[in-house]
């Protein structure tokens, strides 16, 4: 039996060895988490876009177009309109008592009504009557009730003398654009001391010329 001291068995043993370590499990955690972290933030990302879809109200249907009212939109009273050429010249004045606009038509009536023209040859014309309607850029002209058109005597472009024409009715459409007078109701034409009925007008100012039918009844002064 040895008589060597029993402690040196731990003697001998190397303390110098490393001691075995553990797992790195928390490090390949962090290397899982590195690997899945941007799935994960994708798919929070989609969710929250799903729920802003769900909870964002949906759009209102489109309201059907309105339809136009056929009653006046705006009202005039005692009122006067001019309009002016390019050059900035007097060419169309309308006056009248009262003067109501449809949107349905874009027409207006007006009540009382006078109107004062200056033709392409440079002659004022005259109109009136108890209503007379208008299209929105003022170029025609229907007059009813006691009408009356006068184109004062001058002359005209062509250096010609031009009478005084005057028509009378209870129906008068006037165009402006060409220059044109027309009804299809009995119209009475003064022409210088010349006097002429007829049942129906159609008369145009570029040349002058007057056409009637029905009856005819021509009263012409003695030259």
């Amino acid at each position: 039996m040895s008589t060597s001291d029993p402690l040196d068995f731990f003697d001998s043993v190397d303390r110098t060895a490393a001691e075995p370590r553990a797992p790195r499990r928390k490090r390949k955690l962090m290397d899982s988490l590195s690997i899945y972290l941007p799935v994960m933030l994708m798919g929070l990302l989609a969710l929250a876009s799903y729920w802003l879809l769900r909870a964002t109200p949906a759009p209102q249907a489109a309201e059907p177009p309105r339809a136009v009212s056929s009653e006046p939109d705006y009202f005039m009273r005692r009122f006067s309109v001019k309009s002016f050429d390019a050059k900035g010249e007097l060419k169309t004045q309308v006056s009248g008592a009262e003067a109501r606009h449809f949107p349905a038509t874009d027409m207006v009536e007006i009540d009382s009504a006078r109107i004062r023209h200056i033709g392409d040859n440079g002659l004022p014309m005259l109109a009136s009557a108890r209503l007379v309607t208008t299209n929105g850029d003022n170029t025609e002209f229907v007059l009813e009730g006691n009408a009356v058109i006068v184109r004062e005597a001058g002359t005209g472009l062509d250096g010609k003398a031009q009478p005084r024409l005057e028509f009378q009715g209870e129906f008068l459409h006037i165009y402006l654009d060409p220059d044109r007078i027309v009804s299809d109701r009995p119209v009475v034409l003064l022409r210088g001391s010349d006097r002429l009925v007829a049942d129906s007008l159609d008369y145009t100012g570029e040349d002058q010329v007057a056409r009637f039918k029905g009856r005819v009844k021509v009263q012409l002064a003695p030259r």
